[in-house]
């Protein structure tokens, strides 16, 4: 880091919330303000390197920063893909989350807040929603995480930034463990996707059918078949094989779907295993969230 007044002290990586309008950046903003961040909102790109250093000096009360840029920062001056490369080039290693949603919801979500798109015009709300999506595309193809918030509620949103991000002040690789039903739709922000529907359903014992993948009756009757046993092994060996090359590219956050039917029973059991599996290594920080275990 150059020498303009910063000191090298227990700073987190700045992290960069962006995405499409109406996906939840006011929600993430205030998740990681609930998690002690400090968190300006609506930067333009060229003041976002210079708040990274103020909030970096010697006398500054910030230890963490998490900067919401949004459509309406993005029309001032300079790209946000530059503010990411100087950021790097003074020695901060951003963190980009960037949210997304269906145009349909999204559609659904301004007209619900009666609000227009900054980029719509005259034009219908779609076109508009359209613009920015063609426009932010170059930046969420750089980004460490990306949320599709479609079917998150606002709960769920909070659950998922809490198991994507993890310790972000440990300096390892991060897992997050996303188990689902097929059912609600598979997570379209995983990096990997298993389909675990080959195992015995629980949902057809009735002794265990009101029970989840994180009870112990579910877990060890899901366990107890060999063919998951073998199946966690040989993901586990896998997932293992690759980080290495991961961590080469740069790339320290990757999501593994997890999806049985209805994402209560199999996919559960099996997320969590994989999690105390994968967390034994030490070098990586491992997390599980389950999408959909309360949804009917």
């Amino acid at each position: 880091m150059e020498n303009d007044g910063t000191v090298e002290r227990n700073f987190q990586p700045p992290i960069i919330i962006t995405g499409m309008s109406g996906s939840g950046l006011s929600t993430a903003a205030k998740v990681f303000e609930d998690k002690g961040f400090f968190v300006p909102q609506n930067l333009p790109p060229q003041l976002i390197v210079d708040m990274v250093k103020l909030a970096t000096s010697k006398n500054s009360p910030v230890d963490k920063i998490a900067i919401v840029t949004d459509v309406r920062a993005r029309m001032f001056q300079g790209s946000l893909l530059g503010t990411i490369t100087d950021l790097k080039d003074f020695g901060y290693e951003p963190i980009i989350l960037f949210l997304e949603a269906r145009d349909d919801v999204l559609i659904k979500r301004f007209d619900g807040m009666r609000r227009t798109h900054p980029l719509q015009g005259d034009d219908p709300l779609s076109m508009g929603i359209q613009r920015e999506r063609e426009s932010i595309a170059p930046v969420r193809d750089q980004a460490d995480i990306v949320i599709d918030t479609t079917n998150l509620s606002v709960h769920d949103l909070r659950r998922a930034i809490e198991a994507s991000f993890g310790d972000v002040a440990e300096k390892k690789q991060h897992i997050t463990i996303e188990s689902f039903g097929f059912k609600h739709g598979s997570p379209p922000d995983a990096d990997f996707m298993f389909d675990v529907r080959f195992l015995p359903n629980p949902y057809w014992i009735p002794e265990l059918r009101e029970f989840r993948g994180t009870d112990p009756q579910v877990s060890d009757y899901v366990l107890s078949q060999e063919d998951a046993t073998s199946f966690v092994d040989k993901v586990t060996e896998l997932i293992g094989s690759l980080l290495p090359g991961y961590r080469y590219q740069g790339k320290n956050f990757i999501t593994i779907g997890i999806g049985c039917t209805g994402g209560h029973h199999r996919s559960v059991a099996i997320s969590e295993e994989l999690k105390r599996r994968l967390s034994q290594r030490g070098d990586v920080d491992v997390s599980v969230l389950h999408r959909d275990i309360s949804r009917k």
